[in-house]
């Protein structure tokens, strides 16, 4: 369906005439406005969620927020005439429930809310909730080649949700997640009341940096702890197949990633190669990809004492400034203009868009040689277009933080596992076969992950985990994927969403749940 229809929901155009008797020139689109298309569609990054894709409901209504006082004006009317609001930074979500749904709803878009402000004598910054991860690492290094922020690669990715649920990218084993480097946020809450750390209280200010910000309010911006970074980083990208050792290097890699220097990040890619030629010629890629912190020399001593396997040699390296990484990093040429950072959609071939579906899981124990050939003989499966896996190494400082110091619970972990499947073909038969394959794969993972819960990561949504379709779990319901995501922490966002917002007015298909009783769970 290409959008709720507005004439069948009497509470729009009150709505409508809520807003604008407040904010006449507060930005406004329903469906049969020419220009609400293509504000939709501009940042839905996956094709599963398209209007031309997807059953699931379109905005009611979109709102473009100029302006703090509109977003609280938004939160207000749409509370007034009962209607569920979902709010978009850049349509990263994973299952697309910023911008579709199977209920009535209207959308507040912030990506016009994206102003970044540095102060590099405090070494901090103030980003609003719309910008982009490049945006803000274009606004940092303009500002000072002394400081970096330690959140994702992908520069697309809009700062508000990518924090809220944690955010993890090549220096998290040396400064820990973006969420664990937040000094202050402001945040319109359920009654449209703008609240900063001080007003919002610890248990608040403690659920939004990783806990999913949107079940608690609407977060405007975030004061983010800047970090120092060296003058010249160190990168390398290796690849090597079947024939060449990847099966062992990956296995080695498992038992050394976690345990490397804070300094030094190296993830693994998989894929599949030889596309199209006859099964003997198949293969796996298995592709080594590093920041180093530091100079060349430095980084071929520690490698050549704890991953001689790679054989990494010096020509193989690259020596960058810490913005050239970014680009690097992201599938730019890092000695191009830094400019492209600021382009908020997908061009380039490698991630345009596309059809997708993710999973998650995290991993204390190295899986044998022959467990990791298991996953090859999967790849192999013809019926999926293009599988993929990625390696995120945990340990460094991720490891010394407690569990339970934001939401984001997944310590002690040796490595993170981000399953995908990506299709270009339309129509259900290519969708089901390709989410299928997602869930072999994962089906097959199980004895080799983590265990009581198995372990998932809310920025990787998953809606396989359980669903509320509108947004009204119980406690019983939402622990299905409330304690994957959150482990001991689930119960203390519930405790807070409980407080916060009582009316479960903040909802999404996995939201943490209010519980009136929670005493008798706690």
């Amino acid at each position: 369906m290409s959008s709720s229809s507005t004439s069948s929901i009497p509470s729009v155009e009150q709505f409508r005439r809520c807003l604008s008797l407040q904010y006449p020139s507060i930005p406004i689109y329903t469906p049969n406005d020419p220009r609400y298309l293509p504000i939709l569609e501009a940042s839905i990054q996956n094709l599963r969620f398209c209007p031309s894709s997807t059953q699931k409901m379109q905005p009611l209504v979109i709102v473009t927020p100029l302006q703090d006082s509109h977003v609280q004006a938004t939160v207000i009317c749409c509370k007034k005439f009962k209607l569920e609001l979902k709010v978009r930074s850049n349509g990263h979500d994973y299952e697309g429930i910023s911008y579709a749904s199977d209920v009535p709803f209207v959308m507040l878009d912030l990506f016009l809310m994206n102003s970044i402000k540095v102060d590099v004598e405090e070494g901090s910054a103030w980003v609003q909730a719309g910008a982009t991860l490049g945006e803000l690492y274009y606004t940092i290094a303009n500002e000072s080649e002394d400081y970096g922020f330690p959140a994702g690669i992908c520069p697309t990715v809009g700062v508000g949700g990518h924090i809220s649920g944690g955010g993890f990218g090549t220096m998290t084993r040396k400064y820990g997640l973006a969420a664990d480097n937040i000094l202050d946020a402001r945040l319109v809450d359920v009654n449209g009341e703008i609240l900063n750390k001080t007003s919002m209280g610890d248990d608040l200010f403690w659920a939004i940096r990783g806990g999913g910000g949107a079940n608690f309010g609407v977060v405007l911006s975030w004061k983010v702890k800047l970090v120092p970074v060296p003058k010249n980083v160190t990168v390398f990208t290796l690849t090597r197949d079947l024939e060449h050792g990847a099966t062992s290097l990956v296995h080695k890699w498992q038992q050394i990633a976690h345990n490397l220097p804070e300094d030094l990040y190296i993830k693994v890619l998989l894929d599949r190669a030889n596309e199209g030629k006859d099964e003997d010629s198949r293969t796996i890629i298995a592709t080594f990809q590093s920041l180093f912190l530091g100079k060349v020399e430095q980084l071929l001593h520690i490698m050549e004492q704890c991953f001689p396997e790679l054989n990494l040699k010096s020509k193989e390296c690259e020596k960058l400034s810490w913005i050239q990484s970014v680009l690097y990093f992201a599938g730019f040429d890092p000695y191009g203009p830094r400019e492209v950072l600021l382009v908020r959609t997908l061009k380039r071939t490698q991630t345009r868009r596309r059809f997708f579906k993710s999973k998650s899981d995290y991993v204390k124990k190295p899986l044998s040689e022959t467990e990791l050939e298991g996953i090859w003989k999967i790849y192999y499966d013809p019926r999926v277009e293009v599988p993929h896996m990625l390696w995120v190494p945990g340990g460094g400082v991720m490891s010394a933080i407690p569990p339970s110091q934001i939401p984001y619970p997944h310590r002690r972990n040796t490595y993170a596992i981000e399953y995908m499947a990506f299709w270009d073909e339309h129509g259900n038969d290519a969708e089901n076969e390709n989410i299928n394959w997602v869930r072999r794969l994962y089906g097959y993972m199980e004895p080799y992950v983590s265990k009581e819960p198995r372990e998932a990561y809310i920025n990787f949504r998953d809606l396989d985990l359980g669903e509320s379709k509108d947004g009204n779990a119980t406690y019983e319901q939402a622990k299905a994927w409330g304690i994957k995501y959150f482990m001991g922490n689930f119960d203390r966002l519930v405790k807070v969403k409980t407080e916060v917002d009582p009316d479960n007015f903040f909802r999404n298909e996995q939201n943490i749940p209010v519980n009136p009783h929670f005493g008798e769970h706690a």
